[in-house]
């Protein structure tokens, strides 16, 4: 593997799904004794994505009190049977 002339480098898609890298992950480059490592940024609780950005506004605006099994059964309707 080679760094471009940008200072870029392709990290495999397999190491990608094994580190849990997703696009948009922080990481940060530790360098101890010559060698270098990529590493996930520690966040707490920075730079948050559209969707969670959309869960946190949502949160607690609910007025109504379905339990998930009613909220299922509301959503498939009656069974075939049930004609």
């Amino acid at each position: 593997m080679r760094i471009t002339a940008k200072g870029q480098v392709t990290i495999p898609q397999d190491v990608r799904a094994r580190a849990g890298l997703m696009p948009g992950t922080d990481v940060v480059f530790e360098i101890e004794a010559g060698a270098v490592r990529l590493v996930k940024a520690e966040t707490s609780g920075g730079r948050r994505t559209r969707g969670q950005k959309l869960v946190d506004g949502l949160r607690g605006r609910g007025d109504f009190k379905m339990t998930t099994d009613e909220v299922v059964a509301l959503m498939r309707g009656p069974a075939a049977d049930e004609g």
